[in-house]
């Protein structure tokens, strides 16, 4: 074997100086477990700007590093001979006196002596500084940007909210659902809609509508179309008379002209249909178990063309469904029209029939209007706006009728007799919370003052839907009216009518000699749903658990920022005594502050808003700081700005809300 003359291979000992000094990465030779600096090069003394390294140890050096895992990291290598790589590493090294953040990607290596035997370390370091601000500043921009696009997509959705109908009317004889879903990749508002609306004689009229394009422009249209078609309809429920006023505005403004409508009204009494598609796809006809089949197109020409609206006609049975769509469920990429019609109709018919996607929990129609969209959507993207608008003829509900004794007890079996009546009758989550709060207080009324000095009678209740979509609630006794000064600070007299009165569309007191009846009046409304493409991905709502309506749970949250607790259930007459005295106990009388979190409150009645403001004035006047928070949107929030009690609805517990 050939003896290599390693000196010759080096270089001689003037160029290896003058190499190390220029190369341009940071390189530095340490001796000793104590990692004494022997060697520098000058792009390492550059970055560094210190004279007399060399001599001394990293720590003597650099004493500003310790507690940053670099001398711990020069230590594993001398001790475990193993070579260490790192990435980035975020450093703060004190140059000229000022502490300085930088990034460093380096290897430190084992330095052996002719024995192989550890005898230092060695760094070789790169500055990434440059690079990781440039890559963070791109990241902070990315964030910036899709914080933008999200507060305009929520604007968007917002403005699409408010342009589409705040509900569908709840009928005795007709369940509606409705759906939107916006184009997958759009930014902007889109220019379908629908509408529905209860005519004389319990008739309701159904409309869905397609204004070509999409942006604020196209949705300012849709919003004219929809105000115009709605006004006349609720006329006479004319559809051709309606038609020709939507094509005279169409004709005179641009935006609104090719626009594309289906009408369609149903007497729910006979079942008897008419329609008319200007333009637009036919109604989807769906009967029993059977297959779905499209009405017969009207032959009407789009919006703006001057033409005329004929009118077809069909009968639904019981049972039966109707269905009113866009196109942009039809017209998906890479779905030709025929196929997808079919395609459409036999997905929509499994939904009616409850023969996909079991068990959801929900009405006939809404499961055509949200399964549909989620079987069919997944399958092939859609590029345009997708409505879906379905009402189903059912038999008429059977009115609710209550007679109970005029004891606390009964309140909450008659807040939850009413609220499961409403649910079955398809009435929205508010409706519900309305209408089943204004009872409470009323039976609460009639159990505390009917009946005062006298044998305790008993309240009857009976609940009524009407044909234009209005639930009608008697509570009577046969007690005497007593007349009670309005509610003052600590009183409960006079409250529960005033809530009830802001509560509903109307309450009238018709008091007698044999008792008093308390008459409510509301019309019913179920929202539509204008969904996203996440929501139709995730499947229709998983029912949650509930605990006894009539309980009321005060229970401590003893992992919140300060003292807290959270309050479950109904507060009625028969549980404010509860609320009351836990938070006397908690607040020590109005000393101590507390969070109390409301958002779980399913009914807050007259009783408990008298706790609560009882509450409140020992915590000021003891300056305990009581807190009342209900989210936004929650029963309890609802009541609370009805009767101007102090609150929050931002989390006091969340640091981004606070």
């Amino acid at each position: 074997m050939r003896d290599w003359d390693w000196a010759g291979e080096v270089g001689d000992a003037d160029t290896v100086r003058a190499v190390f000094d220029g190369m341009p990465v940071l390189l530095l030779g340490m001796a000793g477990p104590q990692h004494r600096i022997v060697a520098a090069n000058a792009a390492f003394r550059a970055l560094t700007r210190r004279s007399g390294q060399v001599g001394r140890t990293v720590a003597e050096v650099f004493p500003e590093m310790q507690g940053q895992q670099v001398y711990e990291m020069y230590d594993r290598v001398y001790r475990t001979g193993q070579q260490q790589v790192a990435r980035e590493w975020h450093v703060q090294m004190d140059v000229e006196g000022v502490l300085t953040d930088g990034y460093y990607d380096f290897t430190v290596t084992p330095w052996r002596g002719p024995d192989g035997e550890i005898v230092g370390t060695t760094l070789v370091s790169q500055d990434v500084t440059q690079r990781v601000l440039e890559r963070q500043a791109a990241q902070e921009r990315a964030e910036v940007a899709e914080r933008r696009y999200a507060a305009a997509r929520d604007t968007i959705v917002a403005l699409q909210r408010e342009l589409l109908p705040a509900g569908l009317p709840v009928l005795p004889r007709a369940r509606l659902a409705a759906t939107y879903l916006p184009a997958e990749a759009d930014t902007a508002a889109g220019g379908d809609w629908f509408d529905a609306v209860t005519l004389p004689g319990g008739r309701v009229a159904l409309t869905v509508g397609d204004v070509v394009g999409h942006g604020v422009a196209a949705s300012a249209v849709m919003g004219q179309l929809r105000a115009v078609l709605q006004d006349r309809l609720l006329g006479d429920g004319d559809i051709a008379g309606a038609l020709a006023a939507a094509d005279r505005l169409a004709r005179r403004t641009p935006g609104a002209r090719a626009a594309t409508v289906c009408v369609a009204v149903l007497d729910p009494g006979d079942g008897a249909v008419t329609y008319c598609t200007a333009g637009h796809p036919p109604p989807l006809l769906i009967s029993g178990d059977g297959p779905g089949r499209y009405l017969p197109s009207t032959g009407a020409a789009p919006l703006g063309g001057d033409a005329t609206f004929p009118v077809g006609t069909a009968r639904l049975a019981e049972g039966d469904l109707l269905v009113l769509l866009t196109d942009g469920l039809i017209e998906r990429p890479g779905r030709d029209h025929g196929g997808s019609l079919v395609e459409t109709a036999q997905v929509a018919a499994d939904a009616a029939a409850d023969r996909v996607l079991r068990g959801s929990g929900l009405s006939a129609v809404q499961r055509v209007c949200t399964q549909t969209l989620e079987l069919l959507v997944r399958q092939a993207p859609h590029a345009d706006d997708v409505t879906m608008l379905a009402v189903q003829r059912v038999p008429s509900p059977a009115p609710l009728r209550l007679q109970v004794p005029a004891r606390r007890g009964v309140i909450g079996s008659a807040y939850r007799a009413v609220g499961q009546w409403l649910a079955e009758l398809g009435a929205g989550e508010h409706d519900v919370s309305a209408v089943r709060h204004v009872v409470a207080e009323l039976v609460t009324n009639g159990v505390e003052h009917a009946y005062a000095g006298r044998a305790a009678g008993e309240i009857s209740l009976i609940a009524e839907l009407e044909t234009d979509g209005a639930v009608r609630i008697e509570v009577s006794d046969e007690g005497h009216w007593q007349e009670r000064p309005p509610a003052t600070s600590g009183r409960t007299g006079g409250l529960g009518l005033m809530l009830a009165d802001q509560l509903v569309d109307s309450v009238r007191l018709r008091p007698s000699a044999h008792g008093t009846t308390a008459e409510i009046r509301h019309c019913l409304s179920t929202p539509g749903r204008l969904l996203t493409l996440d929501e139709v991905s995730a499947g229709a709502p998983v029912p949650r658990p509930t605990h006894d309506p009539d309980l009321l749970l005060i229970l401590d949250e003893p992992y919140g920022a300060g003292p807290r607790v959270r309050v479950d259930g109904p507060v009625t007459a028969a549980t404010a005594g509860q609320l009351a005295a836990d938070l006397q106990r908690m607040t020590r009388h109005g000393t101590r502050p507390l969070t109390v979190d409301l958002t779980g409150v399913t009914l807050l009645s007259s009783a408990g808003v008298a706790v609560l403001q009882a509450a409140l004035h020992r915590s000021r006047d003891h300056d305990g700081r009581l807190c009342l928070y209900a989210a936004a949107g929650s029963p309890a929030q609802h009541i609370l700005a009805l009767t101007a009690l102090a609150h929050t609805s931002a989390d006091p517990g969340d640091p981004v809300a606070g």
